[in-house]
């Protein structure tokens, strides 16, 4: 599966799997391969009976700081592209981390941005450095968060701060981010592997069966995410749509 726009790394230690979001040089940004591995990746875990917990991280620092921008224009400005994009790539990864039964850890550095907070939001149990960031200030590029992307994000960050991160394009840092119930635990930056190991190995000790269970009760709780409009991706050919991509290339301010 090696690419040369990003990766995903499956690694298994014991009974705990570690998914290593990969992408050299841009913060570990989600390519479309990325989001095809990590939908392979979960359904792959949600198959092996010698799992017992799955941790959630990227390299080099930072957790995810959102989609890979430079991909955008081979495809975004036509509608069925962009939905096939958000509708199957996309939510193809979101959804198998949110069916996969075992306990799943985020853990946070850095930049933890856009598809970041989206991937971090499909989590159980979520630890971060104290000097992650969160924000989807998908705004300024001239387009909206993917409907079921965005029932995802304000679920588990709360419907207020979804609100500031897409229309205000509100960035918080970890401590905000703890006191709006979206992370379990803020730690020093540095110290989040061995936290996050050892919280995951206690959970393997107690039962797995339980475990599985209870993922299987909550999620009955939370609902399914609405259905995706006929007319959601009709921007895709919008004017703001291509100005703000087309400034990010260019490392200008989009001009709306």
């Amino acid at each position: 599966m090696t690419s040369v726009t990003g990766r995903v790394h499956l690694a298994l230690h014991g009974q705990v799997a570690q998914v290593i979001l990969s992408h050299p040089g841009k913060f570990n940004a989600m390519s479309r391969a990325m989001w095809r591995e990590l939908k392979d990746a979960f359904v792959e875990l949600q198959g092996r009976s010698d799992v017992r917990c799955v941790i959630v991280a990227g390299e080099g620092g930072h957790f995810c700081a959102g989609g890979d921008i430079a991909e955008y224009p081979d495809f975004r400005f036509d509608e069925a592209a962009l939905r096939g994009f958000h509708e199957d790539e996309v939510w193809g990864g979101l959804s198998a981390m949110l069916a996969c039964d075992l306990p799943l850890l985020a853990q946070i550095e850095g930049n933890c941005m856009g598809a970041g907070v989206e991937i971090a939001s499909c989590c159980d149990i979520r630890v971060a450095g104290s000097g992650a960031r969160f924000g989807a200030p998908i705004a300024k590029l001239g387009f909206p968060m993917a409907p079921r992307e965005a029932a995802l994000v304000a679920r588990e960050a709360g419907t207020a701060t979804a609100r500031e991160m897409l229309l205000e394009a509100a960035v918080f840092d970890a401590t905000d981010m703890k006191a709006r119930g979206f992370l379990n635990t803020v730690l020093p930056d540095g110290t989040l592997t061995p936290a996050v190991l050892a919280r995951a190995q206690r959970i393997c000790a107690l039962s797995p069966q339980a475990a599985r269970l209870n993922k299987q009760a909550l999620r009955t709780t939370q609902g399914a995410m609405p259905a995706t409009g006929e007319g959601a991706y009709r921007y895709a050919d919008s004017p703001d749509h291509r100005e703000g991509i087309a400034a990010f290339m260019s490392k200008r301010a989009a001009v709306f």
